[in-house]
């Protein structure tokens, strides 16, 4: 009697941007801006126009370019650090159900954020936080390139074409499609350019993740 030998199904893991996506923080995120903004007597409509399409430094030169960038990042930081302190924040429906059922080791963050705020508000909100966190401070670029979302891949010890993006912007959506993932949409009324699947909630979205996820037969992963 002969056996033929059985090929592991690759692992899949699921990995998340924060902020629109698993955590409401547009409003966060405008209040900080607008105070930034009033710090340096700028129009806040206009900077946080700016800053919803680029990374800070970037915005700092095209809304400031006088202004020494380092005393406007240790500006914005420190409003933003005050705001994970005492703002409120809301997870998204769906996100908790969705988190606390992901397979340990099954999933990660990636975020053009810093890694003590996301713990902050992940604890604020009751998120469960995994043990990798790929933030701005990991990488030299961050989105639209791909090297975050590789760099999760990697901690995680799975293949680029076995992960899942959930992301709810354009740059997230164009580094993980630059990665080579599977790319799927939340939170927007219309689908983001490029995206495999459009949800227009997270919530809605819960069950094909889940679905996902366990592909592998997730029994065993830790």
């Amino acid at each position: 009697m002969t056996s033929e030998r059985v090929q592991p199904i690759p692992r899949k893991c699921v990995l998340f941007d924060v902020d629109g996506t698993l955590i409401d923080a547009v409003d966060n995120q405008r209040r900080v801006w607008a105070t930034w903004a009033e710090r340096y007597g700028l129009d806040a409509t206009e900077v946080y126009r700016v800053a919803l399409r680029t990374r800070p430094m970037e915005t700092f030169a095209k809304v400031i370019p006088d202004q020494d960038p380092r005393e406007c990042l240790a500006s914005l930081h420190e409003l933003e650090d005050e705001d994970v302190r005492s703002g409120v924040y809301t997870a998204f429906e769906g996100a908790s159900q969705l988190l606390g059922t992901l397979p340990s080791g099954a999933w990660g963050l990636v975020t053009s954020n810093y890694e003590h705020r996301v713990r902050g508000r992940f604890a604020r909100t009751g998120l469960p936080a995994p043990r990798v966190i790929v933030d701005a401070a990991a990488v030299e670029e961050g989105k639209p390139s791909p090297v975050p979302y590789l760099l999760a891949a990697e901690h995680l010890g799975v293949r680029p074409e076995n992960c899942l993006v959930i992301e709810d912007a354009p740059s997230g959506v164009e580094a993980g499609l630059r990665a080579g993932m599977t790319v799927w949409g939340v939170n927007t009324a219309a689908a983001v350019a490029g995206v495999h699947r459009h949800f227009a909630s997270l919530r809605e979205a819960v069950p094909d993740i889940l679905a996902f996820a366990r592909l592998e037969g997730s029994a065993g992963m830790g």
